[in-house]
């Protein structure tokens, strides 16, 4: 080794020292005077250091400063990682506050970037202030319905208040279940076992709930037709739905129709979804995000020309044939679109599932709550055949001469509920007449 190299070493020690000492805590020099005619390695020397000594000194200096070196990229990485779960909290105190994300080919796009998703926290997208909000309403919605049955038409005044009181209790167990579980999840306490779990308690109150008060509401309407009901699809989750409990035969050309009604922003979500296997956009509507609303057979699309979300009740009717592929588009009986190409020669494919409120990824399932509609929907009604402009108007002006859907008829018998959407009294007609 040179003369020069162990003081070389020695001052370079020094300047790696001073760093890790300016960046990691107190450091204490111990300073010795040296002549201005003396060498600085020579008088180190003299102390009683010899070149092995100090090259040792060197080297167990630089493995501190690697040493301290890989404490610093650990703390990096933990950074970065906090960082990331701050940033998922950030996005859930803002509701989808990235771009809509483009939707072509019908959704084709989401297919490819695989199968089905698990969305089942997507409740969490919305702000706590808003969910609550949210579920504060559906919760009160169900007291005032509550409060509003004639208990007097059942059998006994006892049996009644104990049924009454048996209901409260289990809307004012909901509400604590919802509390609790807002609290747990802003301290961090579930994990996604313990969430799943809250979640689908929260569910299958909310459904038990809906079912006995609409149990009720219909042993005191007895006489009313079976058809005069709308759904409600108060939030927008990826767990609400109705399922329609007849499929759909082979069709060469079609006509659905139905009444709807939202404010819902950015888009209404997907009124309903037919999937069949192999193909889970074989018949859809939706109006995804800041895109206008598509009609989609065999994942191909059109765009339609409805503007429907502003809080107040619009008849729309779509008709297709499979000959060319020509399709019309009605709002509130007045065509406002056609065109033509749209999946021509294709055959729609029977023994599917027909999903009222949810776009469908996989048969029956694969829901996504960015995708899900949100407002109220009645006389949801199917023909395998096209109707005619006088047949439209008829069914948006509530004449009694309108038709009802030869392959899907709109009555309670035919929609099962889940998840907490409920059936209210349809009102549009008699605001019409």
């Amino acid at each position: 080794m040179p003369a020069g190299a162990p003081c070389s070493l020695f001052l370079a020690s020094l300047f790696l020292l001073r760093a890790w000492a300016q960046g990691f805590g107190q450091t204490r020099f111990i300073c010795t005077s040296v002549p201005l005619d003396m060498d600085m390695c020579t008088s180190s020397l003299q102390g009683g250091g010899t070149a092995e000594e100090l090259k040792s000194t060197v080297l167990q200096l630089r493995e501190t400063v690697l040493q301290q070196k890989e404490t610093i990229m650990n703390h990096k990485e933990t950074i970065r990682e906090l960082t990331t779960k701050l940033g998922r909290c950030e996005s859930q105190s803002s509701l989808e506050t990235g771009p809509s994300e483009p939707k072509t080919g019908g959704g084709a796009s989401r297919k490819q970037n695989g199968a089905s998703k698990n969305t089942m926290g997507d409740l969490s997208r919305a702000p706590a202030a808003e969910t609550l909000s949210q579920l504060g309403q559906t919760l009160q919605s169900l007291k005032t319905r509550l409060e509003n049955l004639e208990f007097s038409r059942l059998n006994s005044s006892g049996q009644t208040g104990n049924l009454k009181d048996m209901l409260q209790t289990k809307i004012d167990d909901l509400e604590k279940q919802v509390l609790s579980r807002v609290n747990n999840l802003e301290e961090g306490k579930l994990n996604p076992k313990n969430e799943s779990e809250e979640r689908s308690k929260i569910e299958s109150t909310l459904t038990s709930l809906h079912q006995r008060i609409s149990d009720l509401e219909k042993g005191q309407k007895d006489n009313r037709p079976t058809d005069k009901f709308q759904l409600t699809f108060p939030l927008r989750t990826n767990y609400m739905y109705a399922k329609v409990k007849k499929s759909l035969p082979e069709m060469y050309a079609f006509s659905v129709c139905m009444w709807i009604k939202s404010n819902a922003s950015p888009g209404v979500g997907t009124p309903f979804s037919y999937a069949v296997p192999g193909q889970a956009n074989e018949l859809v509507l939706i109006e995804w995000g800041n895109n206008p609303m598509e009609i989609l057979i065999n994942d191909k699309v059109a765009k339609l020309p409805f503007a429907i979300n502003d809080g107040k009740w619009h008849h729309i009717c779509i008709t297709w044939t499979t000959r060319d592929g020509v399709w019309e588009a009605y709002q509130d009986g007045t065509q406002g679109g056609h065109g033509e190409n749209l999946a021509p020669y294709h055959p729609i494919k029977p023994q599917g599932v027909l999903v009222l409120g949810q776009e469908q990824d996989t048969l029956g399932g694969g829901f996504d709550a960015t995708q899900a509609f949100v407002g109220e929907l009645a006389h949801f009604n199917i023909w395998d055949r096209k109707l005619s402009p006088g047949e439209v108007y008829n069914l948006a002006t509530c004449s009694t001469k309108a038709p009802a859907g030869n392959v899907i008829a709109w009555a309670e018998t035919n929609i099962d509920v889940y998840g907490g959407a409920t059936k209210w009294t349809f009102e549009a007609c008699r605001q019409l007449n």
